[in-house]
């Protein structure tokens, strides 16, 4: 159960990362606690336990409903972008996995930007620009690259296209996290029930909010 409960809340990771995108592109607009802890996890490079990496579980509660309401009704007209970018990002990861170089690239550039995200605690803003860079300047050279949707006036804007750039990364550090601890696309199928229950009891160990 520990297995999965890790597994679960790095998936979460995930989920909030694409439900993210998904806002930004269709609206402009975020929830900036979630955001800052979506994107401060790309700095956690030693962190104690899995829910550690996102300042702990509440900076995940939005990706654990989301993953929940995915995992109970994956057809459901108003997931239909979330989950595309779930598994596009979960696809991107093994990708970028595959090539050491890259992968080195990007943690060195991460912890040189960590510098810049302890000053700008308050406000990721500055920290998305730094993090977009990194993410255009690797991931996005890659043969795979995942189509984002929404309004063209919030997609035209720099700092959302910042914004929706290092939330990308922020979601392959976590399928990559999630990997780590053994989660696979097979298990979504098979184990889906199960997961769906873990992610049900972590939301609840959150309270009502």
């Amino acid at each position: 159960m520990t297995a999965l409960r890790d597994q679960a809340i790095a998936l979460a990771g995930v989920a909030q990362a694409a439900r993210l995108v998904d806002q930004v592109a269709r609206t402009g607009s975020y929830p900036d606690h979630f955001l800052a802890a979506s994107i401060h996890s790309l700095f956690q490079f030693d962190a104690p336990d899995t829910a550690a990496v996102f300042d702990g579980l509440p900076g995940v509660r939005l990706g654990l409903d989301t993953l929940a309401a995915v995992l109970a009704n994956r057809q459901a007209p108003e997931h239909r972008e979330v989950v595309r970018y779930l598994f596009a990002l979960l696809y991107l990861e093994r990708r970028f996995a595959a090539d050491p170089e890259r992968m080195a690239v990007v943690h060195s550039r991460l912890e040189h930007a960590s510098f810049k995200a302890e000053h700008f605690s308050s406000h990721v803003g500055p920290v998305c620009q730094s993090i977009a860079g990194i993410y255009q300047d690797t991931l996005s050279t890659l043969r795979f690259r995942i189509k984002v949707t929404g309004s063209a006036q919030h997609l035209q804007d720099p700092r959302m296209a910042d914004t929706v750039r290092a939330l990308l990364l922020a979601g392959v550090r976590s399928a990559y996290l999630w990997r780590q601890l053994g989660g696979r696309r097979w298990r979504l199928v098979l184990e889906r029930r199960r997961l769906l229950a873990t992610c049900q009891a972590l939301s609840r160990e959150l309270g009502v909010v």
